[in-house]
């Protein structure tokens, strides 16, 4: 059952003597592969009644059963509870939506949310204003003149390959100069 790469399993109880896909007698749980953890659901009284009245179980199906822990309590072996996982519960959706329409109630009713860099650069500017120094005011102390020191804007010198780039490139000759005589000059 179920679809392609999404299988789901019905464990059921049949006559042996019935085809596979046939009738079955009665359905008892199932079993779901595809989800972490796997569900397993099986009726544990219906799977101890049969169980007890002479069906057998597939291998699949006994495996399963040991999950749950539905033949050892059959056997009267100890580990009842099984080793069946099982999967956080999901929260409501109800409460989500909530959440976000609460979240939604609280942002801000003004404008955009973010502001244009310019914008925050302007914002800034008015909230910390720059300190004006008046210059007839002596400054006696050390600490006052520290206070008083206004950054200036960095200005970068030139790299050695930016000025390399700026002299025009000057043409390589080569002479060569001989003092050795030549054959013309000794006759």
């Amino acid at each position: 059952m179920g679809k392609i790469r999404t299988p789901f399993f019905r464990i059921v109880v049949t006559d042996s003597r019935k085809a596979r896909n046939g009738l079955s007698i009665e359905e008892i749980g199932r079993y779901v592969p595809g989800q972490e953890p796997s569900i397993m659901e099986v009726n544990s009284d219906r799977a101890q009644y049969w169980l007890g009245v002479g069906a057998q179980p597939t291998a699949a199906v006994e495996a399963i059963f040991k999950v749950t822990g539905d033949w050892q309590k059959f056997k009267g072996l100890p580990g009842t509870e099984g080793t069946l996982r099982f999967a956080t519960p999901k929260p409501a959706k109800s409460i989500a939506y909530e959440a976000a329409v609460k979240a939604a109630n609280d942002e801000p009713k003004e404008g955009a949310t973010t502001m244009k860099k310019k914008a925050q650069e302007k914002l800034a500017a008015k909230a910390n204003p720059v300190p004006v120094i008046e210059a007839s005011e002596p400054t006696s102390t050390t600490e006052d003149v520290v206070e008083a020191v206004v950054e200036a804007p960095v200005v970068s010198e030139p790299t050695a390959t930016e000025v390399v780039a700026e002299v025009p490139a000057e043409p390589v000759t080569t002479d060569v100069v001989s003092d050795a005589p030549t054959d013309a000059a000794a006759e």
